[in-house]
């Protein structure tokens, strides 16, 4: 008899409200391992493949199981594994075409694993992998930051934001970034240097000739970062139109460059104009990379934002908070209700 496991997935595209249904148990291959998930966190890109916005680059088949980072504890190794046994905590950011940590199982490789740091509990480490590898990534990876840099993060009291302002810290680089008002005296607590109140400023008027702009929100705000690059900077950007650049490194059809080269246009225009960079992060899961952030936490040089917490039976109370873009920090779903503040 097959055994099967709580999820919460969609049926078709645009579909609003997840479905919590039973779903047989993943099987895992060689180099596999199955982790009981404990805890699972809400990310604006379960919002964007739930509406269907995410089929240029990744292709899905339905019914799907949404989520995109766990913590959870190891119930079963695959005949490869040697850095792993059952009973570790651990928690990752599972590859793009291996999603589905909306479950209360999950099969992952074990490159994309990291112990889970000590002094976290489940609900506070599930809230790290997506924003905290994307934050590395773009800081540390393409940006290179050093302490005579300056960088703008937009949006500092999201679950982006809140990570790579304090990462963004450890390298002594100046950081700027926006909030609304109620927030402002949060995300100065986080490190931030100057702080833009988007309720009654615009950044683009207050700031000038930073080295790098790292952008969450794109559309019009994206467009503005180009009024405050330096010659030579980089606007790295999470949310704006993939470039034909990303498009040929990402290994998409020829039509799907052409597409976005035409797409991307207007951004080719700003990036001759400013003589800057234009760079679209498509995060790349890290087991190694979040070993180093797990290094960071159990130092205690950065820590976790969480805004809410909800149970599985209750992920679209999370859904629809996420997308209300009022969070401050990240949404936890609460897979396992036994394992409660455990670290």
């Amino acid at each position: 008899m097959t055994v099967k496991m709580n999820s919460a997935l969609i049926r078709k595209y645009g579909q609003e409200t997840l479905e919590i249904a039973k779903v047989p148990m993943p099987e895992i291959s060689e180099n596999d391992v199955l982790v009981k998930i404990v805890a699972a966190s809400i990310n604006p890109i379960d919002l964007k493949t739930q509406a269907g916005k995410m089929k240029m680059l990744l292709k899905y088949q339905m019914p799907l199981i949404l989520g995109s980072d766990f913590s959870g504890v190891i119930v079963e190794v695959g005949s490869n594994i040697s850095d792993f046994q059952k009973g570790d905590k651990v928690y990752s950011r599972v590859q793009k075409d291996r999603i589905g940590t909306f479950a209360e199982y999950i099969a992952v490789d074990q490159t994309d694993i990291a112990r889970k740091p000590t002094n976290l509990t489940f609900e506070e480490a599930a809230s790290i992998p997506l924003v905290g590898l994307t934050s590395y990534q773009a800081l540390y990876d393409i940006m290179q930051l050093t302490a005579q840099d300056k960088v703008l993060i937009q949006a500092g009291s999201g679950g982006i934001g809140t990570i790579a302002i304090q990462l963004a810290k450890l390298t002594g680089a100046y950081v700027a970034t926006t909030t609304s008002t109620k927030n402002v005296e949060f995300v100065k607590q986080l490190g931030a240097d100057k702080v833009i109140d988007y309720k009654k400023q615009k950044f683009e008027e207050e700031l000038q000739a930073y080295d790098y702009i790292f952008d969450t929100m794109g559309g019009d705000i994206l467009k503005n970062a180009f009024k405050i690059v330096k010659p030579g900077g980089k606007v790295v950007t999470i949310s704006g139109i993939p470039n034909e650049v990303f498009a040929k490194e990402y290994g998409l059809p020829l039509w799907k460059q052409f597409l976005l080269k035409v797409a991307s246009w207007n951004i080719r225009k700003l990036e001759k104009a400013t003589e800057s960079q234009y760079i679209f992060l498509f995060m790349k899961p890290s087991g190694a990379q979040l070993a180093l952030l797990t290094d960071w936490f159990e130092q205690d040089k950065i820590h976790p934002v969480i805004d809410q917490i909800v149970s599985l039976e209750e992920i679209q109370k999370g859904i629809d908070r996420s997308r209300s873009g009022r969070a401050k920090g990240k949404i936890i779903v609460r897979v396992d209700q036994q394992t409660v503040n455990e670290k």
